[in-house]
């Protein structure tokens, strides 16, 4: 009787934790699942190079583009110029400075072809967003597993997304400009070191009492 009732039960209880299963997570790493993915979008403008360089017009009509996209810290700029024009990379990158922007060297591959006696602007514009974010695939009232809910991760690479400066940081960080800063970051130190005490003259008299 005890045999029979058991296998009667066995069944059971195995599909009952095959359901329980089902809904649980399985991400069982500290690595969340849920990372940001950065996308560049490349806006052009056409201008007219005239004797390899930007007339009067066509400086003021780049200066108008770049204020309508709002030039900001993260973007980059750079010249599809053909005929290689000192001058008008001096124009492009005086342009740019306004916004404390550079001019890269390389410019990355864009639709069309450029049109002859013209030199083609590109601004690249990264964004960074966490797809499928706010992620409830997995239950979280049965974690069999140990593991990481499908949520995990969500909020926080969320918020790094939507507030990081440079999204380009998030895939390769930030590179330094090479230049050491070492005796700048060493001068407070070398004044504190240099400055006298303030007790070496002694202390100053001070009267409490009314001057007579």
């Amino acid at each position: 009787m005890t045999n029979t009732l058991f296998r009667v039960i066995a069944p059971a209880l195995t599909l009952a934790l095959g359901v329980g299963l089902s809904g649980c997570a399985t991400e069982r790493g500290l690595e969340s699942v849920n990372q940001p993915v950065v996308s560049r979008t490349n806006y052009t403008l056409d201008v007219a190079s005239y004797g390899g360089g930007l007339s009067l017009p066509e400086q003021r009509r780049l200066a108008g583009w770049f204020e309508a996209l709002d030039l900001r810290y993260g973007d980059r700029i750079a010249i599809d110029d053909p005929g290689a024009s000192g001058s008008t990379r001096e124009t492009v990158a005086a342009l740019a400075a306004r916004y404390g922007l550079l001019v890269g060297e390389d410019a990355p591959v864009t639709a069309g072809q450029i049109a002859p006696g013209t030199v083609r602007v590109v601004v690249s514009r990264s964004s960074a967003t966490v797809p499928e974010c706010p992620n409830w695939r997995v239950k979280s009232d049965t974690n069999l597993n140990n593991a990481t809910h499908s949520n995990y991760g969500c909020a926080i690479n969320s918020n790094l997304a939507s507030m990081v400066a440079d999204p380009e940081h998030l895939l390769h960080g930030a590179k330094g400009s090479g230049d050491t800063v070492v005796l700048t970051s060493s001068k407070a130190i070398d004044s504190y070191r240099g400055a006298k005490p303030t007790g070496e003259k002694g202390l100053k008299q001070n009267s409490t009492g009314e001057d007579k």
